[in-house]
């Protein structure tokens, strides 16, 4: 800033006036004495104190100096912000691996289930060669085009192999985890129960059950591979599959609350298609709300919105 020049009777008078004029405190001003001053002989032949004066920092350095500039949140926000990103990218680099790994797996499976279809197939035709008439073999062929194909009997799943295949997959698992885990499984119709018990299960559990959902679709792979009958198979710990879906249908009528009173839809966070089910069920009977799901998995999330009459 410019500087100013003041007079006045003496030069603590015209700091003062200065410091008014550059509305600084009179510790902020730079000044430079041009002219003392003098009282003069009882008033008579007096001068005035003249000083140039202008602000050792603008209101700006001011703060600067007392809050700093900034810099060093916005280096720390900024890495913070990588941090973050990285972890996001890590996360979805699993969630692609598991995916990739979950499809080759599906591939296998599907591929030793045709492979076995194909062998049960060859052993019903027979090789042996048989002389027919013309007239037989159009009498034969118009049978079979009328009797339907018998369907092949569906085989029930074997529970004690279910069981040991699921034991034997997740304490491998486990011991690869350096992790004592006490494995119970239950076969009820069609169904493995599996409860998982023993310290820090919470690592098991994962965000919002992600690891869990992980591992109770590995376990149903494992138990599932080469078989004719499906197996759907649970895995619970800690009984976080109850505390789970009393959370979100508690969520679910919070939010079709927010929905009536606003008038406005609500997008939830992604969910797996589990949840979303509870979700969807939770408000099914609501006549004032319905839902919908929007998104490619794994992204693919609810939406509440209100019911058009």
């Amino acid at each position: 800033m410019d500087s100013i020049r003041v007079t006045a009777k003496t030069v603590e008078d015209a700091i003062t006036e200065a410091s008014i004029e550059l509305g600084t405190s009179s510790d902020n001003i730079e000044y430079t004495v041009i002219e003392k001053g003098t009282a003069g002989f009882f008033g008579i032949g007096g001068k005035k104190a003249v000083i140039e004066a202008k602000k050792k920092f603008t209101d700006e350095d001011l703060l600067k100096e007392v809050f700093g500039d900034g810099k060093k949140e916005k280096k720390e926000a900024k890495k913070d912000s990588k941090k973050e990103k990285k972890e996001t990218e890590e996360v979805k680099k699993e969630a692609k691996k598991e995916k990739k790994e979950s499809k080759k797996e599906e591939k296998e499976i599907k591929k030793e289930s045709k492979e076995e279809k194909k062998e049960a197939k060859k052993d019903d035709i027979s090789v042996a060669p048989v002389a027919r008439t013309e007239k037989a073999e159009e009498k034969e062929t118009s049978k079979e085009k009328e009797a339907p194909e018998p369907k092949q009997p569906r085989v029930p799943a074997d529970p004690e192999e279910v069981c040991r295949r699921a034991e034997t997959f997740l304490k491998d698992v486990f011991r690869t985890m350096e992790m004592e885990v006490e494995v119970k499984t239950q076969f009820e119709e069609d169904t493995l129960c599996v409860d998982l018990n023993g310290d820090d299960m919470g690592i098991l559990i994962g965000k919002r059950g992600q690891t869990l959902d992980s591992l109770q679709y590995l376990t149903s792979l494992v138990v599932n591979k080469g078989k004719a009958a499906y197996v759907r198979v649970k895995l619970d710990t800690e009984d976080y599959r109850s505390r789970r879906k009393a959370t979100l249908e508690n969520l679910a009528k919070n939010i079709a609350l927010k929905v009536k009173k606003t008038r406005r839809p609500v997008f939830l966070e992604p969910m797996n298609p589990y949840e979303r089910r509870i979700i969807h069920s939770a408000l099914q009977n609501d006549p004032y709300v319905t839902t919908h799901s929007e998104g490619e998995e794994p992204c693919r999330k609810v939406v509440v919105t209100l019911r058009k009459k």
